[in-house]
């Protein structure tokens, strides 16, 4: 069985995209009114954005780390 990347999941636009796809028509299907909807879109999708960030971030931090230290040898 193949491992998941989850670094690379959580970073990827169409994983976001998916993710709202999904969503979006669950909760119209539960009929929850339109402008819950665009809020709840709205949060996941900033929600994505900042976990993208700091998952991104963090590699750029590991691989400078990294580098420092192959450096020194």
């Amino acid at each position: 069985m193949k491992k998941i990347d989850w670094a690379r999941k959580l970073t990827s636009r169409k994983f976001w995209a998916a993710v709202i796809g999904f969503v979006t028509p669950v909760m119209t299907l539960a009929q929850v009114p339109e402008n819950t909807a665009v809020q709840v879109t709205a949060i996941i999708m900033a929600g994505g954005t900042l976990i993208a960030y700091i998952i991104g971030e963090g590699m750029t931090d590991a691989a400078a780390i990294g580098t420092q230290e192959g450096g020194e040898s």
